[in-house]
């Protein structure tokens, strides 16, 4: 990865780098082939120029986005201002489609245009986006993550070099239970709907003692209950680390399965 980095360029839309002596280049059409992805759809890349959406479009995607229909202007939204769907959009985008090193919390023009468009369906151009940020990271002064690795890596083989260590997604980067909590979304323990009246059973709440106000301990039957549900929330929360233990590809892989493809010639 960092050979490849080192000596990457993008000229016209065509990436060129060699790896090991092997020179790799390749534009949207063919890194959409040797990913299994469509390389069509939006492929504006929208970082320093917001101006290639207009106005217009950049202010419904704030209002939509914020949710402030009255909103005047086009401005950056705040990750807690988003619905749920659209935090967990937000989050995979920053993860995979557009990774950064730095946690973001605000969704900029390009956020905002890709969370709407993944959350009505439609298609993205993800090897132009890649080719891209491959260009910005190799040329932007801030420290940055060479993203991709799990992509690249079925490049680097597609054009025979072989990988003798591969590294396993990081924990951190799995959706499971705790990045669905914080995106706003309620866990709700099996069981606790109601099948006649669709109604979820109410957690507990417990009160956070100020200073001056004295502890007091909860009930023999709270503190069960609190008990029981801090250790289904851990068995769910082991549960999501084993299931989640896929790579990064296997997660893009199925996001770009379910947006719609063009039509075959």
């Amino acid at each position: 990865m960092a050979e490849f980095y080192a000596s990457v360029s993008v000229s016209k839309g065509v990436l060129s780098s060699t790896v090991n002596g092997v020179l790799i280049e390749v534009d949207a059409r063919a890194l959409g082939v040797i990913l299994g992805v469509p390389a069509t759809g939006l492929d504006l890349y929208v970082r320093e120029d917001n101006s290639l959406l207009g106005k217009v479009r950049l202010l419904k995607l704030a209002q939509h986005l914020n949710q402030q229909p009255g909103l005047k202007n086009p401005q950056v939204v705040k990750k807690g201002d988003m619905q749920p769907l659209h935090q967990l959009i937000f989050w995979f985008n920053i993860k995979n489609i557009i990774p950064c090193a730095q946690g973001r919390n605000q969704a900029d023009a390009m956020d905002q245009c890709l969370a709407d468009l993944m959350d009505k369906g439609e298609q993205i151009n993800l090897p132009a986006f890649m080719i891209n940020h491959i260009a910005r990271i190799t040329t932007t002064p801030r420290a940055h993550d060479l993203g991709y690795g799990f992509l690249l890596a079925r490049v680097f083989e597609h054009f025979g070099e072989e990988l003798k260590k591969k590294v396993d997604a990081q924990v951190i980067d799995e959706i499971g239970s705790s990045t669905i909590m914080g995106c706003g979304f309620a866990l709700i323990k099996a069981g606790d709907h109601s099948e006649d009246q669709g109604v979820q059973t109410p957690s507990v709440p417990v009160s956070r003692p100020t200073s001056s106000q004295p502890v007091a301990s909860p009930s023999p039957s709270t503190q069960q209950l609190l008990q029981d549900e801090i250790t289904a929330l851990k068995g769910a929360l082991q549960e999501e680390k084993e299931l989640n233990a896929k790579r990064h590809a296997d997660l893009l892989a199925l996001l770009i399965a379910l947006q719609p493809k063009p039509p075959t010639l």
